[in-house]
C-alpha cells in the first residue's frame, strides 16, 4: 500500500480505508498518520483538520483516517516533498571545521565571502 493510495482516498475518491485492499489488517498497519499530516499540512485548507490529528494522536489510526476522510472537503491536492538544497560551500564547511550537516548549516550564514575564501586557500593542495 502506497502513500498515495492512501492520500489519494482522503483528497479525491472519498473510499474508506476498508475499501483501499482487500488485506485490511496490512492496509491498517501501513497508515502513517505522521506522515499524511505531514503531506496534508502544506494546505490552508487542511491545516486545521491536521492540527487536530496532531493533537489527538493518541487515537487509533482508522478513527485518524476516517476523520480527516470526512472533515476534509474532495480536491486535487498535490506538493512535493520540501528538501534542503545543497549548498556548494557546505562540503569546504563540513572538512575545515570537522562539523556535521547540521553544524554546517548553522554556521553557514555566519561566515562571509572573505572567510570562506581564505579556508579555501588553507584547504588548497597544491600541485
Amino acid at each position: 500500500m502506497k502513500l498515495s493510495n492512501y492520500l489519494n482516498a482522503i483528497n479525491s475518491s472519498k473510499k474508506p480505508m476498508s475499501e483501499l485492499d482487500d488485506d485490511f489488517d496490512t492496509v491498517k498497519k501501513k497508515y502513517s498518520p505522521f506522515v499524511v499530516n505531514r503531506c496534508l499540512s502544506f494546505f490552508p485548507d487542511t491545516i486545521i483538520q491536521v492540527n487536530n490529528m496532531n493533537l489527538n494522536s493518541h487515537l487509533d489510526k482508522e478513527m485518524q483516517y476516517e476523520y480527516l476522510l470526512h472533515s476534509i472537503r474532495p480536491r486535487k491536492r498535490f506538493s512535493p516533498w520540501e528538501k534542503k538544497g545543497q549548498h556548494a560551500d557546505l562540503d569546504l564547511i563540513k572538512e575545515y571545521f570537522g562539523y556535521s550537516n547540521s553544524k554546517a548549516y548553522q554556521i553557514l550564514d555566519l561566515l562571509t565571502e572573505e572567510d570562506l575564501d581564505q579556508m579555501r586557500e588553507e584547504l588548497s593542495v597544491g600541485g
